[in-house]
């Protein structure tokens, strides 16, 4: 089933099975204590060589089918937000199937933010990202990460982070782009999948190849 912009999307028990295992019982564990929530700086911070980064109060998803919720709470996060994931869960309409669509994600984006336009939903319609396309996406996080907020993106399939590790959710998974460096060629995740990959890099070519024939929410 599609919706009108962006293809289905859902982190299946198969998908899960096929690339994350068992996650639910290490994400429970991994939740940040309430003395741990701290108030973070919603300023990202500028470093050299086109570099930025953003202060996320990192959470992982407590189920195989909360990754939709819980990249919009890690994305939030950077904003001082702390919204429950069951209530974003619900909000989105997010069940064992997980969540439809970038598109049930971005108005509990901009509901969270306080702004009806802070996010919009953009879709990568092809198999394989295109030079443009490319390029867009990179303009995107470039200036949604300068604008203090977090991107969420939409991806299926394979991809190997810049330390030659492999990330593997063919079932299709959310994850939150919290960072970029070398003017936005290469790009910081916050993966709620695994704690123990709560955050990687990848290059923007193989994010694009990661989001194609879906989307992801931006400034």
């Amino acid at each position: 089933m599609r919706t009108d912009l962006i293809r289905r999307t859902v982190l299946t028990v198969a998908g899960v099975a096929a690339t994350a295992g068992g996650i639910a019982g290490p994400a429970v564990a991994a939740q940040a204590a309430p003395a741990e929530r701290a108030a973070v700086s919603v300023q990202a911070e500028r470093r050299p060589a086109g570099e930025r980064q953003l202060d996320v109060r990192y959470e992982a998803q407590p189920n195989f089918f909360y990754c939709g919720p819980a990249a919009a709470r890690n994305a939030l996060s950077v904003q001082g937000k702390d919204i429950d994931v069951d209530t974003m869960a619900k909000e989105m309409g997010t069940t064992e199937a997980g969540t439809d669509s970038i598109n049930d994600i971005t108005p509990v984006l901009n509901k969270e933010t306080g702004k009806a336009d802070a996010y919009r939903s953009v879709e990568i319609r092809t198999n394989k990202a295109d030079d443009k396309q490319t390029d867009t996406l990179r303009a995107d996080i470039v200036r949604t990460v300068d604008n203090g907020r977090a991107v969420v993106a939409n991806i299926a399939g394979t991809t190997t982070d810049t330390d030659g590790v492999s990330h593997s959710f063919e079932g299709g998974h959310y994850i939150s782009v919290v960072g970029y460096r070398d003017n936005g060629h290469t790009v910081k995740i916050a993966d709620s999948a695994n704690p123990d990959q709560a955050s990687y890099w990848i290059t923007v070519d193989h994010l694009a190849d990661w989001i194609a024939t879906r989307g992801y929410a931006t400034s």
